[in-house]
């Protein structure tokens, strides 16, 4: 793989992106083909929670995240409520685990996702958000110019493919 520098991130480049990294102090993006990780701060505003969350709903809206809750039996239909779709739930303890997939179609589901990382940011954690979708270099090139107008919003990182052809 190629790793370009700061003075030929704004050259449009032919060749087929492996990873672009952006973002700013509070929050960092890491998109693949596959993937969109994400990294919120603690200081990290709601607004720009929202932000990021509703961007790639409107460029992905097959975007999933998928997140494993214990809780008790009767709290996974809370979930469902939510939009949640459960994937798995097994016996855990006195309690329950779940896997659900969280939609990015939905709203309901993405606004309780982003209400479920600002609690966890103000109980002193940083959250890690894996986004799976099916995002390619268009994809990548759309969600980047979304979130440009965000303040403070910077391209880090744009890693190619190496060219199969030499």
């Amino acid at each position: 793989m190629q790793t370009i520098d700061r003075e030929q991130k704004n050259t449009p480049s032919r060749q087929a992106i492996s990873s672009f990294e952006m973002g700013r102090d509070d929050v960092n993006i890491l998109c693949t083909y596959g993937k969109i990780s994400v990294w919120f701060g603690q200081h990290t505003p709601d607004v720009i929670i929202g932000y990021v969350l509703i961007d790639i709903s409107n460029i992905d809206k097959s975007a999933v995240h998928e997140t494993d809750i214990i809780c008790d039996f009767e709290e996974i239909t809370d979930y469902e409520k939510q939009g949640y779709t459960l994937v798995t739930y097994a016996r855990y303890m006195d309690a329950y685990r779940a896997t659900f997939h969280i939609p990015f179609h939905n709203k309901k589901a993405l606004f309780h996702l982003a209400e479920s990382i600002t609690v966890a940011l103000e109980s002193g954690e940083d959250v890690n958000v894996d986004v799976y979708w099916n995002g390619d270099d268009a994809d990548i090139t759309r969600l980047s110019s979304q979130l440009n107008k965000i303040d403070d919003w910077k391209i880090r990182n744009i890693t190619y493919k190496e060219d199969s052809k030499e």
